[in-house]
């Protein structure tokens, strides 16, 4: 009995180190406790004999003043369990049946015998049907085999109630009654020759365990959406970090608390735009421009415009374009930015007439040495004259035109009037003159502008003329 002892104090220190779940989950049960073996239902041929005598527990019913059963079950779904009950007990108190008055019974001590029993049960519980956390009603059936002493041994069919009282999710008391029906029960009651039919009572301790809560947060884990990071019972034991009310594993912004409408990630600046995705997070801005401002609405972010409150476009910053010399040609059309023109002319001045005057007036007193396309001294003043009016004329295209007089031959004076004017062009490029806004032709003696008889009409066929290309 010692040794038995051990084995259920055992038990109990595996059961306290183990059961570690809340509720159902649990699918082991262990009970272990007290027993109590009656006789008297044996003899009692009248059904409300039966019951009467139920609690007569001083006459009637065996205990063993120790644990003497265990019993380990497993939850198989639906309310269903099953289990193997293992007891222990003394027969000191046995009901003789064989009676001359009907009701009178003799209770004898048959030599204390040694009872043993090995059950299987099939439990239902009622639990759920009253919607009780903490009371349990139960049924069971089952079979078995017992043992009155070394002799008698027989199987019965058991059928009783029970109730648990559950202190908490894992622990609770039990208490129950077991019919056992013996098929060695005949009509002769002998202890030496037959196995009565009995009553058996239990009363102990149940503990349920292994419910699995890997995270330790109080769910089980197949209850659990997230059984490897401890959460609350109110998000199925997922955590939220950041408090907003939006799991982890559902936060698109776990540690910052944020809106359900951004999956959870803030927006500071309230424009509709999760900080996140919002490239200005702290300054109201439009979804087209990624949370950033435009406070022109000229299509160009604040941070990207120089001119954040004037509208203009992204070629210029932001910046509307401006018309420096106020002549109606913005800046970036404006062939001549820092001069007056007109608009036909791309912003620069046109060249008139009186333009033209003046250009062909200092075109006449251009001097060549005798001979020669080079320039005497007297003529660079001329040239730099011509180069500054034609700088003021950008756009202006113009055609150099030289001339000689009939001095000697036909072909030598093209080729001289020739040179003339490309002299001519060549100093003007050289000092900023584009040049694909001049040309040059020599026209030798052939154009003629006074006579050639004369000294004064031959100085005057000798000429450099400027015109206008349009």
């Amino acid at each position: 009995m010692k040794n038995l002892n051990k084995l259920f104090f055992t038990a109990l220190m595996f059961v306290g180190l183990s059961s570690q779940a809340q509720d159902s989950n649990n699918p082991w049960a262990l009970s272990f406790g007290a027993n109590a073996v009656d006789t008297k239902i044996s003899a009692d041929s009248a059904i409300q004999d039966q019951f009467s005598h139920y609690f007569d527990a001083s006459n009637n019913w065996n205990i063993l003043p120790s644990v003497s059963y265990l019993t380990v079950s497993k939850y198989v779904g639906n309310n269903f369990s099953f289990g193997i009950t293992g007891s222990v007990n003394k027969i000191s108190k046995f009901v003789n049946p064989r009676v001359i008055i009907p009701g009178d019974y003799t209770v004898t001590n048959p030599g204390d015998l040694n009872y043993y029993a090995i059950d299987a049960t099939v439990k239902h519980s009622f639990m759920s049907m009253i919607k009780s956390k903490s009371i349990d009603p139960y049924a069971h059936v089952g079979g078995g085999y017992t043992w009155f002493g070394e002799k008698v041994k027989h199987g019965t069919v058991n059928a009783g109630l029970g109730l648990t009282y559950w202190f908490s999710e894992t622990v609770g008391l039990s208490i129950q009654s077991t019919y056992k029906h013996s098929f060695d029960d005949m009509s002769e009651r002998g202890m030496e020759r037959n196995m009565p039919s009995h009553m058996q009572h239990f009363a102990g301790l149940t503990f349920k365990f292994g419910g699995k809560d890997t995270d330790g947060d109080g769910i089980y884990d197949k209850n659990d959406a997230c059984p490897e990071m401890a959460g609350p019972i109110k998000f199925n034991g997922c955590p939220d970090t950041d408090g907003d009310g939006i799991v982890d594993k559902d936060d698109a912004c776990p540690e910052m608390a944020g809106l359900a409408a951004f999956n959870g990630c803030p927006d500071t600046d309230g424009d509709g735009i999760a900080d996140k995705d919002d490239a200005c997070p702290e300054v109201a801005g439009l979804k087209a421009f990624k949370g950033c401002p435009d406070t022109d609405n000229d299509g160009i972010t604040d941070a990207s415009d120089k001119c954040p409150t004037v509208k203009g476009p992204k070629d210029n910053a932001g910046c509307p374009w401006p018309d420096t010399d106020g002549d109606s040609v913005l800046d970036k059309d404006d062939k001549c930015v820092d001069v007056k023109g007109t608009v036909a002319n791309f912003g620069c001045p046109e060249v008139d007439e009186v333009v033209m005057k003046k250009l062909n007036e200092y075109a006449k007193t251009i001097l060549f040495e005798t001979g020669k396309a080079s320039f005497e001294k007297q003529t660079f003043p001329v040239l730099v004259s011509i180069t500054a009016i034609l700088k003021e004329y950008p756009t202006a295209k113009f055609f150099i035109e030289g001339h000689t007089d009939n001095s000697g031959t036909p072909a030598k004076n093209m080729v001289l009037s020739h040179d003339r004017a490309a002299a001519v062009v060549t100093y003007l490029t050289s000092n900023g003159i584009a040049a694909d806004r001049l040309t040059s032709e020599g026209f030798g003696q052939t154009k003629p502008v006074a006579s050639n008889k004369t000294k004064a009409g031959k100085a005057s066929n000798r000429r450099v003329e400027v015109k206008l290309v349009k």
